[in-house]
């Protein structure tokens, strides 16, 4: 089953000059670029993004470190790609992400905190369909 998933490379990831690796292994996987746009993302996009997070502890600081720099902001499509990028992207936090997979090659935590993490990626068809209609409206 074909389908799309919304990839944000963060502002840590684009700030190490990241994004290129990070696209080179999405296309190695096989997956399609269907949009890629380097934006600085708004108050209101990130409120929209993250509404589920709202009033949690995390919330202010992820919104803070979302506003730091570019992010660039990509819809990739393909067989399983929701799960497949995922996978490719390893655990939300990269110490424990295993070799391999975009956060444990390349995310470092020792000294920062876990939402430093170089990716964020859709995680169900559902959220895939919502963030790429806030990042993408029309696509």
């Amino acid at each position: 089953m074909t389908e799309r998933t919304l990839i944000l490379v963060k502002p840590d990831g684009v700030k190490r000059g990241l994004s290129g690796e990070v696209l080179r292994r999405i296309e190695a996987k096989g997956y399609t670029l269907v949009a890629v746009e380097l934006r600085k993302a708004t108050p209101e996009l990130l409120a929209e993004h993250y509404a589920e997070h709202v009033g949690k502890p995390f919330y202010d600081p992820l919104v803070e470190f979302m506003l730091s720099g570019p992010v660039l902001a990509v819809v990739a499509e393909g067989q399983r790609v929701i799960e497949g990028f995922r996978v490719l992207a390893g655990p939300t936090d990269p110490t424990t992400a295993p070799p391999g997979s975009i956060r444990g090659d390349l995310a470092r935590t020792w000294d920062l905190p876990v939402i430093h993490n170089i990716v964020h990626g859709s995680d169900s068809p559902e959220s895939a369909e919502r963030e790429i209609g806030i990042w993408f409206p029309g696509i």
